[in-house]
Formats: structure tokens, C-alpha cells, sequence
């Protein structure tokens, strides 16, 4: 706006009274026309190129506006930093001003969980940035030579919790929330109760808290200008997007400076356009960010040095525009942020001082306090290597590895690298010091060394098993840390026990996994046919539920997983019953039967495993897990004679990849699946182990060519045949 590029002069002068509440309601009236638009992906927000719209700070600004409460508290703001101004308030060059800063990663176990490392290196490129150390600040456009300036903020990694715990300045979430950006307020609560570091509030007038998740509402970033409307509160911080953090890991070169443009937001900054609306819109040459030495805009979204389409040459090389060149901080956006850290709206000031800085322990005296580390696997086969990484914080100089069982025995190195050679569970530990103090970490169980593989064909009944827990043959993953896979004694499918996944009131977006011990496949010929069976008993608790079983294998003792199975929703069963499921008859299990494993897989270190993903459902029991190839074995009870196929059904149909055929029989057969072409020819035969009740087969048809077929089951003189169309 054109009053604020007369009033705002290097000292930003704020606008008072009367006037600042029409030109806040100017504003609001603009930015609300933005929000009436449809929430979906705005590609006028977005940078070239890319499908995210880069930044909704406007966007969350414009929501706030529509509150007359909010546009007064933005309004007495302004007031307030008018008399700081003139009462002396002073932001003196050659003074550094240092910000405690945490990172809370939130994510439901996926890439979104990123590395310490790339958290590293995205404060080394916002403490660049904002120091003028960036060699780019060099190469401006000729009319702002001479303007890149050092803002003398410097961002630490705070190193003490509000409770006074140490950490490293970073904290991590389990959350489903991590995909949904509909409210960034339930990503903080998630993030307030659920870390692993403190859980409560992390005020926003002592840290700078930056929430990283896979999805915030369709941006790669947001924040707030400080104002007391928002507070000083855990919500007074900066979301961003896993890829959009520093530059390595799951972000780029490209996304890397999108911290320096959310921060200076955070620090009082607006778009060089003004917050009216989004980047490359004409009206926005008559509006302003209230900055006097950056050229009125319309804002770019690609690198076009040339634009000015408002009369001056743009600043398109500047950090709060939306440029891919991006380099610079003016002198007059540098004087905003540093009144804006020096205001006490919303206590903003008090991040700075120096008791602060040391009860945050941003204060520059790093010590270790906690030795720690982590392995990047801790399941593997006998033979294979596990590197281990030190995560001792925060200064640490020497390092002291025992590792039981595995060789070395021992280790000096900071990131040292073991074999393990026998089956077993095995604890690590390490000592670390800073050479005046010392701190150790034992993890108890912590390697896992699976058994030697088990022949085919095998049946698991998980009969001869007393728990679940800590037993060579199967792994319980559970890192939503509530229910989870169980050994239930009370009854099974032919027997006394099967394994039960209390999913019963257990939240939605849990998702928990049983893995298998290695199974010896070697033994097979590429033209062998194997089987992998197993038994199933579950029904929905509401009829909404869209819980998923999901099967993966392995050919590489688990470095490698391939989905090769997903039943889910009404797939999964179509009954529901809102209370404690519990099977009571035969006829309560389904059997699966997945004929899908390849030769590919046939290896001494074959391995499978089963994820439940939960949505609030009902219990999941699993028994008989059956693995064989040929002819089946005899390890089930079969006849051939009396037998009646019921509910006989196909799908999909059309198929591409896969087929399922399920029906119900009365009694155990030995059952064969064939499938033919128009002109009889069979393509594809397996025999299976049908059990009485419910069965599903699975078998692959990527490799079938266009066109119909017919699918026969049959078991002695029975049989019913099904058309199949293969698109």
C-alpha cells in the first residue's frame, strides 16, 4: 500500500489509530477474497515448476482477519511497536542476537522422519543466510549492489528441554497428524504430548519451534507475524515440510532457503508484494511490505532478474520473494526483523537474553550430557554387518564400544562397523566423553540375530510358543508402543493358540507388524511353484472401517521388502460388530493363499512379514501359517470326495496384476486353480490346501495378454468355472 511505503521509513514507523484500522480492514477485505477461494492446490502461489504452493503465510494471516477481534489485537500491536520507537528501543548494529531453536519431526515412520543430519545442515544454511556468509549475496543484479545485508541473528540448537532435560535440539512425534495438514494446531498438541523429549508446552517467547511434517495444509511452509493475537504460546512457531528442509536428505538445493523465507516471516517480515495476495498479480504494484528499500512488485515465481512490471527493477533475488535465486536480506527488512526481536509483543524479547539463552541452553557452552546412538538395522541374518552411528550429544571426543557377540568385540571409532556371526539378541554399549565428562548407553536386546533358516514345507501353529515376545522365530514391531501383536492362549483355528493384534479402541493410523525368522527357499528350481498360506479371523467394529492386512516378503533377510499382498476394508470382512471381536467357530476364518512368490525370491534367507494398519477397528487373529511348493503336503488334513464350492467369486474382473478367486468349502480339499484361454490352453495351475470355510487365492496375471479367460476350481468330481477378462 502506497501510505505504508510513506510512513514506513528505516525505522518502520507503525501507522496509529484510526488509520491503522483501515488500512488492517483494506487488507483483510483483499486477503479474504483469497480465502473464499477453493482450498485446492493454487498453482498462482506456487513456484515454477513445482506442485506445492510455496508459502500460506498470507494465506493463515488472511484467516486471522477475518476475526474483528484479531484485526484490534493486530491494531494495538502496531500501536505498541510505535512507542517502543519512540521510547528508545534501539537495535544496534555490531550486536549478534542468538534464538534458541528446536526442531519437532512428526511422522507415522516414513521418509518424513528425517535424519539428524539434515536438520544440521538446514540451521547451517539459516545461520549463512542470515550472517551474509552466502558467497551468492556476491552476484546481485547491479541496481541492489551493495544492499545484501547481515541481519546478526544467529539461530542455536537449544540443548536443554523446558523441564531442563538435554536433548539435541531436535525431537520426534509418532503421529498420523503428520499427513494431515487440516489443522496446525492438532500437529502442535500432537507434537505437545507426544515427543520423545518433554511433553508439554515449549513456550514461544523461550524457543523457536519449527513443527516438520509430510503435509501442512498444501504449502511447504507458514508461520505468523508476531503479534500478541497469536501469543507466546507453542503455536508461535514455523511449519514446514519435510522436503523443504536444508538441502540434503528428502530436500534439495532448491527447497533449501525456504527456512529463510518462513523465518523472516516469523520475524515480522511480509512478501516484497505486500500480503495481499499471491505472487505475479498486477493490483499488487499499488500495495506494499513496509519496507522502504524494496521495490514495489508483483512478486515472481521463477528467476526473471528482469522484472518490472511495477516500474523499478524487482528485488526477485530476495529471500521473502519467491524466486529460485533468492540471496539477499535489504537493510531496511533487516532493521524490521531486528525491532521485531527486540519487541515485547508477545515477549518476543525475552528469547534474546541472556537467562533464557542459558536455562535453553542456546548459550554457547556445549557439553556432552547424554551419550547415545543407533544402528541401521538391528535385524539382520548371521554373517551380515550392522553400522552403528554415535547420536552423543553435544560435544563429544572419544568414544567406547562394547558390542556383545558381535566383532569386534570392542571399538574406539566414532561410527564403527560389526559382524555378527551367531543367532541371538545381543545389547550394545557405548561410553562416550568430552574428555572431562563422561556418560554411557546400554541397549539392552537391542540386535537381533535371526536363527538359522527353517526348511520347507512348514507350518506354524504357534502351539509350541508360551509368549511372543523375545522369541527367535517371530518379531513384534510396535512403534506406536500400545497394542500389538500377541501370542493368545485361549483358543486357536485347530488348536490351543494363534497370535491376536488387540486393535479394539486402538487409535486409527496404528499400524503394527509380525515378522517371520528366515525360511530356506534355496532348495527350490526356477519352475517350482510355492505357496504361502495363512489363516485369518477379523470383522469391523463400525461399518466405515477401512482397516488393511497388508503381506510383505523379503529375498535378503529383510533389507529388502516387496508388498506382494493388500486386503482391506469390506476385502478384509464385511461384517461389523461394535464390541471385542472374538472368532467362536471354523467358519469365522478366512484362509489366504498367495501363489504370487516368485522365483526371485528363492533364496536361503527368504522372510515375510504381516502389517496391520488400523482405523479404529476391531480385533485381528492370525494361526496356521503354512509354506509349500509343489503338490500340497500333508501337513493338513485333505479329502477329495464330497465336496461343494460356495459364494465362488472372482475379482477384479477386469484384472491387470492380480487376481483373487474366493469360495467356501464344507470340509479340507486338496483344490486346483486353472486358468485357460479361449482356445483351452491352460496358462497358469496351481493346487492348494483349501480349508474348510472361507478361501482366498491370489495369483499374479501381469504376464497374461489381453483378452478373456475362464478360471476353473475344481477338487475331484466338483468343479465351477468363472470368465476372466485381463485388460
Amino acid at each position: 500500500m502506497r501510505i505504508f511505503r510513506r510512513l514506513f521509513k528505516e525505522q518502520n514507523c507503525y501507522i496509529m489509530n484510526k488509520t491503522i484500522l483501515s488500512t488492517l480492514g483494506f487488507v483483510a477485505l483483499n486477503l479474504s477474497l483469497v480465502m473464499a477461494q477453493k482450498a485446492d492446490f493454487d498453482p498462482m502461489n506456487a513456484r515454477e515448476g513445482e506442485l506445492i504452493e510455496y508459502c500460506h503465510s498470507h494465506k493463515k494471516q488472511a484467516e486471522l482477519m477475518m476475526n474483528p477481534s484479531a484485526v484490534a489485537s493486530f491494531a494495538q500491536d502496531a500501536i505498541i511497536r510505535q512507542q517502543e520507537l519512540e521510547n528508545g528501543v534501539q537495535t544496534p548494529k555490531g550486536t549478534i542476537y542468538y534464538i534458541p531453536i528446536v526442531f519437532h519431526i512428526l511422522h507415522n515412520n516414513g521418509v518424513e522422519n528425517i535424519s539428524n543430519e539434515q536438520i544440521f545442515d538446514a540451521v547451517e544454511i539459516l545461520n549463512r543466510d542470515y550472517r551474509l556468509l552466502n558467497q551468492d549475496a556476491n552476484n546481485v543484479q547491479a541496481d541492489f549492489l551493495g544492499l545484501p545485508a547481515d541481519v546478526e541473528i544467529e539461530f542455536r540448537l537449544a540443548t536443554k528441554a523446558p523441564n531442563g532435560t538435554c536433548f539435541n535440539g531436535i525431537t520426534r512425534t509418532v503421529s498420523a497428524l503428520t499427513y494431515d495438514g487440516s489443522s496446525g494446531n492438532a500437529q502442535k498438541n500432537a507434537v505437545k504430548n507426544g515427543n520423545d523429549v518433554f511433553q508439554g508446552e515449549w513456550p514461544g517467547d523461550e524457543y523457536l519451534n519449527v513443527f516438520v511434517c509430510a503435509e501442512i495444509g498444501g504449502a511447504a511452509g507458514y508461520t505468523y507475524t508476531p503479534s500478541n493475537w497469536i501469543g507466546s504460546g507453542m503455536g508461535n512457531g514455523i511449519w514446514i515440510l519435510h522436503n523443504y528442509v536444508g538441502s540434503i536428505g528428502t530436500s534439495g538445493l532448491y527447497s533449501s532457503r525456504t527456512m529463510t523465507h518462513e523465518t523472516g516471516h516469523w520475524l515480522n517480515l511480509e512478501h516484497p508484494w505486500g500480503g495481499n495476495n499471491n505472487p505475479g498479480n498486477v493490483s499488487s504494484c499499488s500495495t506494499d511490505d513496509g519496507v522502504s528499500d524494496t521495490p514495489n512488485t508483483i512478486g515472481v515465481t521463477s528467476c526473471n532478474l528482469n522484472e518490472a512490471t511495477c516500474g523499478p527493477r524487482a528485488n526477485v533475488e530476495n529471500y521473502m520473494d519467491y524466486s529460485y535465486c533468492s540471496k539477499m536480506f535489504t537493510p531496511g527488512q533487516v532493521t524490521r526483523m531486528r525491532n521485531a526481536i527486540n519487541s515485547n509483543i508477545a515477549n518476543r524479547d525475552n528469547l534474546i537474553t541472556a537467562s533464557n539463552l542459558l536455562n535453553t541452553g542456546a548459550d554457547g557452552n556445549l557439553y556432552l550430557c547424554k551419550a547415545d546412538f543407533e544402528a541401521d538395522r538391528t535385524s539382520i541374518c548371521a554373517g551380515q554387518t550392522i553400522q552403528f552411528t554415535d547420536l552423543s550429544f553435544n560435544v563429544v571426543n572419544g568414544w567406547t564400544w562394547t558390542f556383545q557377540g558381535g566383532t569386534p568385540a570392542t571399538s574406539s571409532t566414532q561410527n564403527p562397523i560389526v559382524t555378527y556371526t551367531s543367532p541371538g539378541v545381543y545389547q550394545v554399549t557405548l561410553e562416550a566423553t568430552d574428555g572431562s565428562s563422561n556418560d554411557s548407553e546400554t541397549k539392552v536386546g537391542y540386535i537381533r540375530v535371526q536363527p538359522n533358516a527353517i526348511s520347507i514345507p512348514f507350518l506354524e501353529d504357534f502351539e509350541s510358543f508360551a509368549t511372543l515376545n523375545n522369541i527367535d522365530e517371530w518379531e513384534v514391531y510396535n512403534p506406536g508402543n500400545n497394542a500389538k501383536f500377541e501370542l493368545n492362549t485361549s483358543f486357536g483355528h485347530t488348536g490351543t493358540k494363534c497370535v491376536k493384534l488387540n486393535n479394539f479402541g486402538q487409535p486409527a493410523g496404528q499400524t503394527d507388524e509380525l515378522i517371520s525368522a528366515p525360511v530356506d527357499l534355496s532348495v527350490l528350481q526356477s519352475t517350482d511353484d510355492i505357496t504361502l498360506s495363512f489363516r485369518y479371523s477379523y470383522v469391523k467394529r463400525y461399518a466405515s472401517n477401512d482397516e488393511w492386512l497388508k503381506v510383505f516378503i523379503s529375498p535378503d533377510c529383510g533389507d529388502n521388502w516387496a508388498q506382494r499382498k493388500t486386503i482391506h476394508g469390506d476385502l478384509l470382512s464385511p461384517l461389523a460388530q461394535n464390541s471385542s471381536w472374538t472368532p467362536s467357530s471354523m467358519d469365522d476364518w478366512t484362509t489366504v493363499h498367495m501363489t504370487n512368490v516368485t522365483s526371485n525370491y528363492f533364496t536361503g534367507d527368504f522372510r515375510y512379514k504381516f502389517e496391520f494398519e488400523s482405523d479404529g477397528g476391531n480385533n485381528f487373529y492370525l494361526d496356521n501359517i503354512n509354506i509349500y511348493f509343489g503338490d500340497p503336503t500333508d501337513e493338513l488334513s485333505v479329502e477329495t470326495l464330497g465336496t461343494e464350492f460356495k459364494d465362488f467369486a472372482l475379482y477384479p474382473n477386469p484384472a491387470d496384476e492380480e487376481i483373487n478367486l474366493r469360495f467356501n468349502v464344507k470340509n479340507d480339499v486338496k483344490a486346483s486353480v486353472v486358468l485357460t484361454d479361449l482356445s483351452g490352453k491352460v496358462t497358469q495351475e496351481r493346487t492348494i490346501n483349501a480349508i474348510s470355510g472361507s478361501n482366498l487365492v491370489m495369483m499374479d496375471t501381469n504376464k497374461l495378454a489381453q483378452g478373456m479367460y475362464f478360471v476353473t476350481l475344481k477338487a475331484g468330481s466338483a468343479s465351477q468355472t468363472l470368465s476372466l477378462i485381463i485388460k
